[in-house]
Parts: structure tokens; sequence; C-alpha cells
């Protein structure tokens, strides 16, 4: 896959990408990660991509006609499945939308800033907004990170154990249970017998009655939702 993020902060994201498992998706061939500086295209001189806002509203807005020009410059190259907005009113990510968003081919990702993007490019350009949660970052950046992060580590090859990801929390709209590791005990504290059994019946019921209990405990709204 390929996402191309439309930022005016690329250097914020170049390390980000250089490491961990994006940096091995990357390099197995099995996901792009474009960084476009949206100050490249503009024709003003200062290389500014924002302005005031019309009506004598506060802050700044970011203009149509530089997003416009680097998607179009984009979609010229290819076709798209998706171009997304990092926006606080936009559509709450979540595990579900990573699942689907890592099935796509080619995505864009606008990286929102100041009070936000003129209107115009939100009703022609973009065709999803999308959001991390309900409070407002100083740049869509971290949006764009994080959704690239939760995407690309879905792809089958991406992590070697691709089990381990669909054992996530979410992914069934449950926590995950406890995980423990050596030594079987530390000061006092035991790893539960069960987990020691090798009943793998009895842990499988056991990691899905802690699954249950700490959704119950910690999100019950999960467990609401799972109905």
């Amino acid at each position: 896959m390929r996402i191309d993020i439309i930022t005016i902060l690329p250097d914020m994201l170049t390390g980000f990408f250089e490491e961990s498992i994006m940096a091995r998706a990357q390099k197995k061939g099995l996901a792009e990660i474009h960084l476009h500086n949206l100050r490249d295209y503009t024709l003003d001189k200062w290389k500014r991509v924002d302005d005031y806002p019309y009506g004598g509203f506060s802050g700044m807005v970011m203009q149509c006609e530089p997003i416009d020009r680097c998607i179009s410059a984009l979609k010229a190259e290819r076709d798209y499945d998706e171009v997304i907005f990092t926006s606080p009113d936009g559509e709450k990510f979540d595990q579900k939308m990573a699942n689907d968003l890592s099935l796509k081919g080619n995505l864009i990702i606008l990286c929102g800033h100041y009070k936000g993007i003129d209107q115009r490019v939100r009703d022609h350009l973009i065709t999803k907004e999308v959001s991390i949660g309900d409070f407002v970052l100083t740049g869509g950046e971290l949006a764009a990170a994080v959704m690239a992060d939760a995407i690309v580590r879905l792809i089958p090859g991406a992590i070697s154990d691709e089990q381990s990801a669909l054992s996530d929390c979410f992914q069934d709209d449950l926590l995950a249970a406890p995980i423990y590791t050596r030594p079987r005990e530390y000061k006092g504290w035991k790893v539960p017998d069960i987990l020691l059994s090798g009943n793998e019946a009895k842990i499988k019921q056991w990691e899905m009655d802690q699954a249950l209990s700490r959704t119950k405990a910690l999100r019950p709204d999960l467990l609401k939702k799972k109905k």
C-alpha cells in the first residue's frame, strides 16, 4: 500500500517513519510512505499556505490553492481509495477503521493546521474526515502518524507474528487479557498457574474471561457496542 501525507512540517514525521515496524514494512516493500511539503505547492514567494478567514473570525485558515495543486499532482500519477483530512470533528478512528483502511491500495492524508482548511477543500477534495480523539492538536501530523502506524502494522508480513496483530486490543471489541513472561515468580509476584498448565482449552477460556472482565471494568462502552 502507499500512503501520501501532505504536511507543512515534514521533518516532524521523517524520523517516525524510519524506525521500527514502519521502517521494516517499507524495506520489505509492503508499504510506501511519502511526505509532501505543502509549501512546495504554493506560488507565493513567501511559501505561505494560510490566510485570514472571511467574516472576521479569529485565527488563520489553510488555503484551497496549494492543497488542490498537491492533491491534483498526486492524483495525476495514480488513483486513490481515500483522501483523508485529520480533523477534530471527523469520524472517530478506531481498530475497525484501521482494519478497513489496511485493505486499501493508496491513501492520501492531509494534515490540518491553524483553525482548519478552507471549507471548499472539504466539500470537493476530501473523501473522509478522521479524528483520533476528542481533543485539539497543534497540527494533524501526530494524527497522521498514529493512523499510518495502526494501518501499516496490519498488512500481512509487516510484523513477524501475524497472529499477534489479530489478537490486539479492540480487534473483537474487547481489551486484551493480561500477559506475562519470565521469570515465573518475581518478588513473590507469580504468573497465574493456568498459564503454566499447558491446557490450551482452559488457557483460551481464561483469556476470554480476563478480556471480558477487563473490558467490563475499564471500557464498558465497548461491551455495549459488542452487543
